[in-house]
């Protein structure tokens, strides 16, 4: 079967954009996975929650050629779960000028062959991305992994692998992302994040916090596209613990929910919010402090879920972002991180020396990479 209907959209592509707000949206279409990860920061079982595919195409049928994100990134739970509307929503992406990136669990690779339903969904985006780590390799093979990644490189198909890690020293780490230069020739680049204490990793794996950060400006990368919940929700910011409810939703980051508002409401909501603005350019902690609340030891994200519950910090941050000079500085921030690319923003978010391995077969992302392990 043929792969060639998407664009080819390496992994680099995608995060070229990640400095630019509201150039794209992550969107979860199911919470349910037949998977049973350790890991699963999203919890999932098959009979977690599912929203109607209504809510969700429709959304996708207000992108139009005049006004659509650059990228839909299309998630779960497992979203190949719902491969008629993956390929609903790719569709109807790529009619007016959106490309998709999936990410799956590849459940389906215990099969020996892809169902034709689940083909034809990954036929209809522009990338696919896999995940691999130590957990999901007790769910599904090495071997059945990269048989998938085989079938759809043969035919042409983009695709990259997102993978987990305990960090720098994790000998895990080491071994798959050799074993992945080996077999695919450093032909499909790698995302390597560590492991967060979320979902059911929270049961059993605690992160030392470390240092506490300091309290001058650090902008919130993750804050510039919006992710749609399971549930239709959405906020300006990804974490599992907001979107769950495990933490109460700060008003702040609460952008609206697709069953009332289309994309050009979300997009404006996205690039006009002062507190958004402001947390693009300087960060919780800075606001905090700036605004006379402090933050004490608080985390980074801990901070910027306290900012709703004091009254001064809105109306001090509102009239923070009407100066000129604000509007300056949140320009010189979004242009730095643009020139800095892919592997900065890479290299801020990855285990520590795997970085560059998302530059694996990217057009000019092949020299100078060291094979780590």
């Amino acid at each position: 079967m043929s792969f060639g209907r998407g664009e080819h959209v390496h992994l680099m592509e995608i995060l070229e954009h990640r400095s630019v707000p509201a150039a794209a949206v992550s969107i979860g279409l199911t919470r349910r996975c037949p998977l049973h990860c350790r890991h699963c920061s999203t919890e999932s079982l098959m009979d977690s929650e599912e929203y109607p595919a209504e809510m969700f195409t429709r959304f996708a049928e207000t992108f139009t050629a005049d006004s659509h994100p650059d990228f839909v990134l299309l998630s779960g739970g497992e979203a190949l779960l719902r491969p008629d509307l993956v390929r609903a929503i790719a569709e109807r992406a790529r009619a007016v000028g959106t490309r998709t990136h999936l990410l799956s669990g590849l459940f389906f690779a215990r099969r020996p062959r892809i169902p034709a339903a689940v083909r034809k969904a990954i036929d209809a985006v522009d990338h696919f991305s896999a995940s691999l780590d130590v957990f999901h390799e007790e769910e599904v093979s090495r071997t059945a992994v990269f048989r998938v990644l085989h079938e759809l490189l043969d035919a042409g198909k983009d695709v990259s692998l997102q993978l987990v890690g305990l960090g720098p020293d994790d000998p895990y780490l080491a071994d798959i992302t050799g074993a992945v230069r080996r077999e695919f020739d450093d032909r499909v680049p790698m995302l390597v994040v560590p492991l967060a204490s979320v979902g059911r990793a929270r049961e059993w794996f605690v992160r030392h916090p470390g240092l506490p950060r300091p309290v001058g400006a650090e902008p919130c990368a993750l804050a510039g596209w919006p992710v749609v919940g399971f549930n239709g929700q959405v906020t300006a910011c990804g974490n599992q613990d907001v979107m769950d409810g495990k933490v109460p939703l700060p008003a702040h980051l609460y952008l609206g929910h697709i069953a009332r508002d289309d994309w050009a409401t979300i997009r404006r909501r996205t690039l006009e919010s002062p507190m958004v603005r402001a947390l693009r350019t300087f960060g919780p902690r800075h606001l905090a402090d700036r605004m006379g609340a402090g933050c004490g030891d608080a985390g980074y994200c801990e901070t910027c879920y306290t900012l709703s519950r004091s009254p001064d910090i809105r109306p001090g941050v509102h009239e923070l972002v009407r100066r000129p000079s604000t509007a300056l500085v949140e320009q010189l921030v979004t242009r730095s991180l643009a020139d800095a690319g892919a592997l900065s923003f890479a290299r801020h978010f990855a285990v520590e020396g795997y970085a560059d391995l998302v530059a694996l077969g990217h057009r000019t992302g092949q020299e100078g990479l060291a094979c780590t392990g």
